[in-house]
């Protein structure tokens, strides 16, 4: 489809959008005497309708309301997360620890005993972090800059995560083990999906692999592609991402002699975590994105409740017995929160529980899940599925209350509480809201409590912790599904689901749920033509059992190749038109050229665990590779029909040089950065250590010539390198014995070309500088530490030491 002007104005809007929204927090600008009028908020940071709703389901008791409320409409604290496997992680906390606590508590108002920034109390090791300036203070205020440019480069490289504090939670009680299979159901834009990842290669050691994976799917192709940029910095190759629709995710069918994980009696590949993070309508965001407040409606939150059900009974149908399921939500309202939960238990029939977490992380405070609650459509307020009127049954479904019970159950019932006006925040509904809402007219009526263990759910407000609100669910498979009720496959939702994917991390990004769907969805025709109830008895792998149908069909493999003048080809292939084809790459040649080449040992398995995005293999420019579990999932999902659409798959571990010197070279083929950490510890050849202070000239200079060292046996023996890629390891340069190289998790190492008369850095500037500060920074450290044992030490000793340190300073 070509650009048009509406696409263009389109795109105008959005970026008009997203700086205005940079100004909501501002109360008033400073006004001149040329200024005719004050300066005026964009939005409002208030919603009548928000308030009476919520103060009538009772999310906060009436005498906490008024904090609870007046730091919703305050900005949201910024907060990071260190990536538990960077071999800079105890740098990075150290230097938070000891630096920025300190640094930063200045700018802190005097008087005022709130800590600059400090580490969440109940996230693990301090690896988590929280800071009371929002993102607006530290982008705008001067004396912060050293702060937040340390927070832009950490983050770009993949040594730290900026995630909201909430949003850190649900991996946490998820329990990822490292042999797990995971599936991040609505992964966008990623930090969850990067934080299973670094639980998942946490306790894996130096050159190997964990045994689990993580599959990340989004429905939206472009939050696809920020999921992988998202995703690259953890330099994995156990991640497959996926572009589908939650509620249909496909079924992979296995073979009999597929071993590695334990099948149904469907042979159902199924996984032991799912992270079920459902599109929402975001209310839990508001301190986050202010430009809610005035889109807030009660529809929005009832348009997607049968999503939501829908999207988590898919997880659960692909969660192995035994397995544990998070649901998820970044809203506050019940009717996508507990009775989403209260419908999934219901449905199942036992087959799934509610698991009581109340004891772990004891230090995050959580509040337990509603039993009781109502539903309110279009400013009417009822109490039970009894009371909606027939012609309203089709969008306030039964699954919204309580007790669930359906409308054949209930009957018909004469005593419909109505009250009128429509809640709208536009000013001229307003006091029509007002009347509706506090309607003294329910009290008439006993409010329903649910029969399932809610309590067991996890509520967090802002004025509990400082943070957003959020809502988690931790279910667990005891049993099989038992034969339950499901509505016919339909593309149910889509367009809500297209714009809200990802839920409350997309609000980083200037996505809004509510205003997407408020443009071509309402909470009628999500609905409307389903019908309410269905007496289809199916078993729960109906949905596998329809994919596995069409997967026998042949798949035919066609290449489509468009000629557009002045563009590249473009290819299409198989069934995902648009999508790169994943191909095995087997070219024994340039395999056994590239072993041969960096010497890789025959403990690193090559074989079968290569991939290309190219059906051409003569042409590869990128080489991936991929873990075990990835390839036997690659595998079945070519033996099935390729069911997956796969945006992403691997770790690309060798890009092919093109430059002249590359195509001369013996092996055309570098070492990536992000590769080279897992292929590190099997090289013996084209590598070498470097000094500090030679390892220190590479990274400011770029590119240094081999007399140009100053350790001049390390300039030789550059010198004799095979003209090509070459990996320099910082050590003790040619001090270092031939052979006993060692690496661990803190090795340093940088890829670089070895060309006819100098070496070149192969690494972006952006890591250059932070490898850069970090070197001095241990350098410091170690000045530091040696000083202070010098201190102890006979006086006649201390000159010479002193003077072999000073020379060394001057060196570097």
């Amino acid at each position: 489809m070509g650009r048009g002007k509406g696409g263009k104005k389109s795109r105008t809007q959005r970026k008009h959008f997203q700086e205005s929204r940079e100004n909501v927090w501002n109360s008033k600008r400073p006004r001149s005497d040329s200024d005719p009028i004050p300066f005026s908020n964009p939005f409002a940071t208030q919603n009548l309708a928000f308030d009476h709703y919520y103060k009538d389901q009772g999310i906060v008791s009436s005498q906490e309301w008024d904090a609870f409320v007046q730091l919703l409409r305050t900005p949201l604290p910024a907060a990071f997360r260190i990536n538990s496997t960077s071999r800079f992680c105890a740098d990075i906390r150290s230097q938070l620890e000891n630096d920025f606590v300190h640094s930063l508590q200045a700018e802190v108002a005097e008087g005022d005993d709130t800590e600059a920034i400090l580490p969440l109390p109940w996230y693990p090791d301090n690896l988590a972090w929280h800071s009371n300036f929002s993102r607006k203070q530290l982008r705008k205020n001067q004396t912060l800059g050293r702060f937040h440019e340390f927070l832009k480069i950490e983050n770009e490289i993949g040594n730290i995560t900026r995630q909201e504090a909430v949003s850190m939670v649900p991996p946490l009680f998820l329990d990822v083990h490292s042999n797990h299979f995971v599936l991040d159901m609505c992964a966008a834009p990623g930090s969850k999906t990067f934080q299973l990842l670094e639980i998942l290669h946490h306790s894996t050691k130096v050159g190997s692999l964990p045994d689990g994976m993580v599959i990340a799917n989004d429905l939206d192709i472009q939050r696809c592609n920020l999921l992988i940029h998202q995703t690259k910095r953890m330099c994995t190759s156990n991640l497959i991402v996926t572009n589908h629709e939650a509620q249909h995710f496909p079924g992979c069918l296995l073979e009999k002699h597929y071993d590695k994980i334990e099948l149904d009696q469907e042979a159902q590949l199924l996984f032991d975590r799912v992270l079920c993070d459902v599109p929402c309508s975001g209310d839990g965001t508001l301190r986050k994105a202010p430009d809610l407040w005035r889109k807030w409606n009660t529809g929005t939150g009832n348009g997607l409740h049968n999503l939501q059900v829908l999207i988590a009974m898919r997880g659960v149908s692909l969660l192995k017995v035994g397995g544990r399921m998070i649901y998820s939500t970044c809203s506050m309202n019940p009717i996508e929160n507990e009775a989403v939960v209260a419908e999934v238990l219901r449905r199942c029939g036992g087959s799934i529980e509610l698991v009581d977490v109340s004891s772990e992380l004891p230090q995050l405070t959580r509040r337990p899940g509603l039993k009781r609650w109502k539903v309110c459509d279009k400013g009417k307020w009822f109490i039970s599925s009894k009371d909606v009127p027939k012609f309203r049954r089709n969008v306030v479904l039964p699954s919204m209350f309580p007790n669930g019970r359906s409308y054949q159950d209930v009957g018909d019932s004469n005593c419909n509480i109505i009250m009128e006006g429509d809640i709208n925040t536009d000013k001229g509904h307003i006091e029509d809201d007002t009347q509706a809402m506090e309607n003294p007219a329910m009290l008439e009526f006993t409010e329903e409590d649910s029969d399932f263990p809610l309590e067991r759910c996890m509520r967090f407000v802002p004025h509990d912790q400082n943070t957003g609100a959020f809502f988690i669910a931790v279910l667990q498979k005891v049993s099989a599904l038992p034969a339950i009720q499901v509505k016919p496959r339909k593309e149910v939702g889509k367009q809500v689901d297209t714009a809200n994917q990802g839920n409350e991390d997309a609000h980083e990004l200037h996505a809004n749920p509510l205003e997407n769907i408020s443009e071509g969805i309402s909470e009628a025709n999500v609905n409307e033509n389903e019908p309410n109830e269905t007496d289809l008895k199916v078993n729960s792998v109906a949905c596998e059992e329809a994919d596995f149908k069409e997967a026998q069909e042949p798949c035919s493999i066609e290449i489509i190749t468009k000629n557009t003048p002045g563009k590249r080809k473009l290819q299409f292939q198989g069934k995902w038109r648009g999508i790169d084809p994943v191909v095995f790459f087997k070219d024994e040649g340039v395999i056994n050229s590239i072993k041969a080449f960096y010497g890789i040992d025959d403990q690193f398995p090559f074989n079968g665990h290569l991939v290309t995005r190219n059906s051409d293999t003569s042409h590869v420019k990128r080489i991936y590779y991929i873990s075990k579990p990835v390839k036997d999932v690659l595998e079945l999902n070519f033996s099935v029909g390729q069911q997956l659409k796969i945006t992403s798959v691997g770790l690309k571990v060798f890009e092919r040089q093109t430059s002249c010197e590359g195509r001369s070279a013996q092996c055309s083929f570098r070492i990536t950065s992000e590769g080279l950490p897992l292929i590190l510890p099997h090289i013996s050849k084209q590598i070498l250590s470097a000094s500090v202070i030679d390892f220190k000239h590479l990274l400011q200079y770029r590119a240094v010539k081999f007399a140009d060292f100053v350790d001049a046996k390390f300039g030789e023996r550059a010198a004799n390198l095979m003209p090509g890629c070459c990996v320099i390891v910082l050590g003790e340069g040619s001090r270092a014995a031939a052979g006993t190289l060692k690496v661990d998790e803190s090795t340093v190492a940088i890829g670089c070309w070895k060309g006819r008369a100098s070496l070149t850095v192969m690494v972006g500037a952006l890591e250059c500088q932070e490898l850069l500060q970090r070197l001095l920074m241990r350098l410091d450290a170690q000045t530091e530490k040696d000083s202070s044992m010098h201190e102890d030490q006979p006086s006649g000793t201390k000159g010479d030491e002193a003077q072999v340190a000073n020379g060394k300073n001057e060196d570097i």
